[in-house]
């Protein structure tokens, strides 16, 4: 009998298995895949024309959808193609929190911080999928920075570890790109405004995805098409529940507004030509090229 497929190899450890047995547990092991793939939704915002809308992302069709995404809302039986569309920011945040020093692989020799290290970025740095990164005129050391970012459902205030992990809405791709000179050089300011809150310093994307278990998803960043960032979303030191409980006890979070987790390893400058992508396991790929502000 051939070695077991890996999903079923725990299953079996220790049994003998008949071939029908076999049979009727990768048939079991592949219809509570499919049942699991079922419950991810992708939703989208995106332009068609002059409207704007949110949509259900299913394959290269797009489902336009009324009314609240975060609440009630009716999907149209109406499908746009995919390719007629052009995707945005996936949704319309108040305010855009980050996180600093929350993989182990980043912290370069820095300790361990003991509670999350929150910073914000200004709505006004979020950027479109394919649109591009601008760097300003004055800018010398511009890094990517791949993460994931968790999009909020509900209004969260002073929240348990349960009650931020119930108002995860979906995750998403982002790129807290970053001024390395004006963060921590002789150029520094006081806070991070200009470093990472620059126009279009954070490109996000392209759409969110929920149903995901956003603990385990592998996030790769390619710059030129290399590989140079990847880890997966288990190595966050701080988890997302974590994350947003601790924020709620003093900033109220509401529906939509965004946290990016951090970035795993070390990062590293971009130029006009490059191109930026960050992959999340299960969400897709954010890509960005760079060009001169």
């Amino acid at each position: 009998m051939p070695n077991p497929p890996p999903l079923l190899s725990a299953t079996i450890v220790s049994m003998k298995l008949s071939r029908r047995h076999w049979l009727l547990l990768a048939t079991t092991s592949l219809a509570a895949a499919t049942r699991e793939e079922e419950k991810v939704t992708r939703y989208v915002r995106f332009q068609h024309g002059s409207n704007v809308s949110y949509g259900i992302l299913e394959g290269d069709l797009v489902y336009p959808i009324s009314g609240d995404l975060f609440g009630q809302y009716k999907r149209s039986s109406s499908p746009l193609k995919l390719r007629e569309t052009k995707l945005l920011c996936p949704c319309q945040p108040q305010k855009v929190l980050a996180v600093g020093l929350n993989y182990r692989s980043h912290l370069a020799g820095r300790p361990v911080p003991k509670r999350p290290e929150i910073f914000y970025k200004p709505v006004t740095s979020l950027q479109h999928p394919g649109d591009p990164i601008l760097i300003p005129p004055d800018a010398h050391n511009v890094h990517y920075e791949g993460e994931m970012v968790i999009v909020l459902g509900k209004r969260l205030k002073r929240a348990s570890l349960d009650e931020a992990a119930e108002a995860i809405f979906g995750v998403t791709c982002g790129n807290d790109v970053s001024e390395r000179e004006w963060q921590n050089g002789p150029d520094r300011d006081l806070q991070w405004w200009r470093a990472k809150g620059c126009d279009t310093f954070g490109p996000v994307g392209p759409c969110i995805v929920r149903g995901l278990d956003y603990r385990k998803l592998m996030l790769r960043t390619r710059l030129n098409g290399q590989v140079v960032q990847e880890q997966s979303t288990g190595d966050l030191i701080f988890d997302p529940p974590t994350i947003l409980s601790w924020i709620s006890q003093y900033v109220t979070l509401m529906p939509g507004d965004l946290v990016f987790t951090g970035t795993p390893g070390q990062t590293g400058s971009i130029k006009p030509g490059d191109v930026v992508e960050v992959e999340l396991e299960g969400v897709g790929v954010l890509r960005n090229p760079v060009e001169r502000g």
